[in-house]
This record gives structure tokens, C-alpha cells and sequence, in this order.
């Protein structure tokens, strides 16, 4: 692979289009029916003046970059477009640089202008990492390379700048011998108000659109056996919904695995700790506790890394997530007794494969696999933001994702039936042709998906349709 390119970000568009659930998603406090997608289109220019064009997309999610209750869903969006735009500002009076070196020249004027306009770390993050998968993106198709090539090739020039801690760690032999395996299993996401068997859902609440709605419908329809569980951060209807969950899942034959979410939700280390003496204690609960990988960000954000939580880790792994808003949250949850951390696109491509080189150094130093990465999904759709998601995952070694997207949002939903097509043509392996739609393919509890490994770019073989979309304010 030759060096990485010089480029300049010399063009950006914004663009959305609406998404509708089929039933409401319920996490933490939030409850969400609907909400939009963005994408996000650049054009970058190189030193010898050849252009290209690069794409990325993601929801704009209410209710889960910032949980303060005096903000709308509309205020939310308005932050997630703010932060939007800082990015393209920021990265476009940038001399030329690497692809990297643009993210890391901007990365922290990015996250002090976010702070200037009220945004937090997370929303900030959502603007620069879309911006730099479309550059990415860009990258990619001007060398005509696959994301996976790009990164262990090092086309992005990724180098210890952003992370200074790992000044002296081999970053380009690490990036190196990075191999994506184009297969996850998927742990399907069980809702705080989910229905559990099908005969809970009422007549009125029966969708006939074909796809599962209760968790045993969807483990006969997918063949699931790797699971994530929203927990409210109230440890007695905790329980009490752990043992109603424990009742499904303890049919399944083979071995299953679960996650723990607690979005936040609970107000300190010792009602994390009241629930898992809760978990112990009740015998309905062995087999579902012996399957729980790690607890992920269980404590609100604004405390979650005040205090060390080294008592309850010692019990079950803990892993943050929201509180993963910048480059750094990593170093200092390891020194309060958290040892992983999340993958999510929308906090950074870069972002992850930074924090997956630290989980290598610091393993290594320690002769064990304490610290860990897991790949998680904010509601991610079919198509561009789905697959570049999935690059990731596969890049960080994950295994397993989870998705939870296609369970809550009938396939490419509001997409063109032409822009569905192209996309079945080109991604078969990835999803399943439902009378023209283009759905995730589910097997096993698996998704395969060469294709969008072997893409030229970030991904995708298809380019979205832009006319059918609204452009971004």
C-alpha cells in the first residue's frame, strides 16, 4: 500500500431522511417512534488536484447523546446538526494533511467549539466522526482500496497524535495485522418494553408486516444466541424482568451469551450492586448469570467516572459507553476499575481503532485479556450507516455486534425501491430480498457480509440517492 495521501476537504453536504419504527424503542428513560437519518456527502481534493467523493450516514438519535429532560427530540436532532456543521467548518480551513492528520488537527477545536455552543462530548463526537467516515470514504475510492486495506495498509496515516499514551507502541504493525473477518454474530437487543412471548402482545399491537415482534418469535426467526439486556436502574423490577427474560432464553439448547445496558440509569455503584445480589440470589437466574459477558455503563455519565468501581468490576466486567464523549475517557475509566469500552461508529472511526490499540498495549503489559472492546449499535439502518458500522466491528476483532436496527425499522425504510435494489445486487450476502425490500439476512444468529468488506470505500458499493432526500439544515 503506498503512503498516505495529503488531502483537503473542499466540499460538504448534509442531507436526511425520515426513519419510522415499527413499535416504540424504549432504553433508559427514552422513548423513541420515529426519528431522522443523516448523510453526510465531501468532496476532497489531493496535492496532484484529482478529487473524489466520499459518503457516511447515521441516525440522529434522540434522547441518547444528551439525556437532559429540558431538551426536545426536536432540540436533540438540532444539536446532532450543529455539531454537523462545527465539523465541516473546522475540517474545511485545514491545510492539506493526511486523512488522519485532518482529524487530528481538528479533533480538539472541534470538542472546544462544540463546548462553546452548549454540546457535549458525545453530540460533538457525532459531527466529527461523520464527517471524517465520508472523508474515509473519499480516501478510499480515490486509491481504489477497501476500508480494511486502507487501515492495515495505513493509507489514513494514523499515528499517535490524538493519543500520546501510546507514544512507543508499534501503531503501524498493530494496524497491520488487523483481521476482519466478515462474519459477526449479532446479539439481539431485548427492550425495556419489549414483549417477551407473542402471546403478551394485545390484537391491536400485532404488526402484520412479516417479521418477529417477541423475543421468542424473533430467537425462532434469527436463531439468536447472543443477547443485550436494557436494565431501568430500579434492581427489584429488574430482577423480576431478568427472570421473565431467563424464561425464554433458558430454552435455547446451545450455550447463549448476554450483555447487561444500563443506559445510565442507575444513580451509583451500590444499586448496581444491589441488583447483582439480586441476580445471585435468585435461583431462576443461574444459567442467565453465568452467560453475562460485561455490565455496560450502568452509572449516569456525570458520575460514572467520579468514583472508583473497582468493587463491583471485581463481581462482573463494567464497560462505559456514554460516557465515552472524548479521545481520552478510556484512560480515565481504566483508573477507576472500568475495563472496556464500546465501538460505535458515531463516536469515531478513529476513535475506536485508538482505544482498540490501547486494549492491545495494555493487555500485553499485563500478560491477560482484562481490557476489552465490544462492538454496540445505536438503532443503525440498513445501508451506509449499517455497513460502515460492520467495517469497524469487523476491524476491532469484535465477534459479536450488537443490532438492534433491523428489529425496530422494517429494512431500508423510507429508501427508494430502485436505491433498495442496487443495494440487494450489490450486498446479497448482507440482506434477504422481501418483495423487493432489502432486509438484514439473519442465520444462525449470524450476518456474512464479504461484500462490504471488499468494497471500494467505507463499505458500500452503492451510492444513496440523493434527490430522494431532504438536504440538511
Amino acid at each position: 500500500m503506498s503512503e498516505a495521501p495529503r488531502i483537503r476537504l473542499v466540499e460538504a453536504k448534509f442531507f436526511e431522511r425520515p426513519v419510522d419504527f415499527r413499535f416504540p424503542f424504549r432504553f433508559g428513560a427514552a422513548r423513541v417512534e420515529r426519528a431522522p437519518q443523516a448523510f453526510v456527502r465531501v468532496r476532497i481534493e489531493d496535492e496532484r488536484g484529482r478529487s473524489a467523493t466520499g459518503w457516511s450516514a447515521e441516525m440522529m438519535m434522540p434522547k441518547w447523546f444528551d439525556k437532559d429532560p429540558a431538551l426536545s427530540p426536536d432540540d436533540n436532532v438540532g444539536q446532532l446538526r450543529a455539531s454537523l456543521h462545527l465539523a465541516t467548518e473546522g475540517l474545511g480551513a485545514l491545510a492539506a494533511n493526511t486523512p488522519f492528520g485532518l482529524h487530528a488537527a481538528a479533533e480538539a477545536d472541534h470538542h472546544w467549539a462544540a463546548a462553546r455552543h452548549g454540546l457535549p462530548g458525545l453530540v460533538a463526537s457525532y459531527g466529527l466522526a461523520l464527517v471524517d467516515r465520508a472523508v474515509i470514504d473519499a480516501v478510499c475510492r480515490l486509491k481504489s482500496a477497501s476500508a480494511a486495506e486502507a487501515v492495515t495498509g495505513n493509507l489514513l496515516g494514523i499515528t499517535d497524535a490524538t493519543a500520546p499514551d501510546l507514544a512507543g507502541f508499534d501503531l503501524t504493525r498493530f494496524l497491520s495485522k488487523l483481521a476482519a473477518e466478515p462474519k459477526l454474530a449479532i446479539r439481539h437487543t431485548i427492550g425495556l418494553a419489549d414483549a417477551l412471548v407473542a402471546s403478551e402482545l394485545e390484537p391491536g399491537q400485532r404488526l402484520e408486516d412479516g417479521l418477529p415482534q417477541a423475543l421468542d418469535e424473533v430467537i425462532a426467526a434469527y436463531g439468536h444466541r447472543s443477547f443485550k439486556i436494557k436494565v431501568s436502574g430500579r434492581p427489584a423490577e429488574d430482577a423480576g424482568r431478568l427472570v421473565a427474560i431467563a424464561a425464554v432464553l433458558d430454552r435455547i439448547g446451545e450455550t447463549y451469551r448476554v450483555t447487561l445496558d444500563g443506559n445510565e440509569q442507575f444513580e451509583s455503584g451500590a444499586v448496581v450492586a444491589d441488583l447483582l445480589d439480586r441476580i445471585e440470589k435468585e435461583p431462576r437466574l443461574q444459567r442467565l448469570r453465568a452467560s453475562v459477558l460485561f455490565f455496560e455503563q450502568p452509572i449516569a455519565r456525570a458520575e460514572a467516572l467520579s468514583k472508583s468501581v473497582t468493587a463491583i468490576a471485581e463481581r462482573l466486567p463494567l464497560e462505559i459507553d456514554e460516557s465515552d464523549g472524548e479521545i481520552n475517557s478510556f484512560l480515565s475509566a481504566r483508573e477507576l476499575g472500568y475495563a472496556g469500552i464500546s465501538s460505535k461508529s458515531c463516536k469515531g472511526f478513529y476513535r475506536s481503532l485508538i482505544n482498540r490499540a490501547r486494549i492491545e498495549k495494555w493487555n500485553g503489559e499485563a500478560g491477560n485479556a482484562r481490557y476489552f472492546m465490544s462492538a454496540e449499535d445505536l438503532t443503525t439502518q440498513a445501508g451506509i450507516g449499517l455497513q460502515q458500522d460492520l467495517v469497524l466491528a469487523a476491524l476491532i476483532g469484535a465477534g459479536h455486534v450488537e443490532r438492534n436496527g433491523h428489529h425496530y425499522v422494517d429494512g431500508m425504510a423510507g429508501a427508494p425501491m430502485p436505491e433498495q435494489a442496487a443495494y440487494l445486487a450489490a450486498h446479497s450476502d448482507l440482506y434477504d430480498n422481501a418483495a423487493g425490500r432489502a432486509r438484514l439476512a439473519i442465520r444462525n444468529g449470524e450476518i456474512s457480509f464479504a461484500s462490504v468488506m471488499r468494497a471500494t470505500g467505507l463499505g458500500s458499493a452503492v451510492e444513496p440517492d440523493w434527490a430522494a432526500m431532504a438536504v440538511g439544515s
